[in-house]
């Protein structure tokens, strides 16, 4: 059987499993308790606001991240989710993070190098080549 150390790991790991799942946990609820009573023009107004600020939150973010990264978008999106499963809530910084450096690297590494000449003035017209063909992409 598990013994005490496991408990507190479960313990600590519940409430950052909680977080991932946003504010539907407290709204799903909360319009339960609005339409119980007979309230349904404060809980349809609740249930309207929750999807429309819900899908705006899950649409907007990824958009903004990607307005300071020149990143494909699935890349920051399997970023923020990969880094969110792996490393918790301090993963939504770290996973993009890492991601982008990865692609970065992996780009510098795939980037075709011009081949060594004699005459510097070559290598510096095809390294501008470059430079022009991966400001295009």
């Amino acid at each position: 059987p598990p013994g005490p150390d496991a408990t507190r790991a479960s313990g600590r790991r519940t409430p950052s499993c909680l977080v991932q799942l946003g504010p539907s946990p407290v709204l799903s609820p909360a319009i339960i308790w609005l339409y119980w009573p007979g309230d349904t023009t404060w809980g349809t107004v609740l249930l309207v606001w929750s999807a429309v600020v819900g899908t705006l939150d899950n649409v907007i973010r990824p958009v903004l991240i990607r307005m300071g990264a020149d990143l494909p978008l699935l890349l920051i999106l399997s970023g923020v989710i990969g880094g969110l499963i792996a490393f918790g809530m301090i993963g939504l910084f770290i996973g993009p993070v890492l991601l982008a450096v990865t692609w970065r690297m992996f780009s510098a590494w795939v980037a075709e190098l011009p081949a060594p000449t004699n005459e510097p003035e070559e290598i510096l017209e095809e390294l501008d080549d470059i430079e022009e063909a991966n400001k295009q992409s």
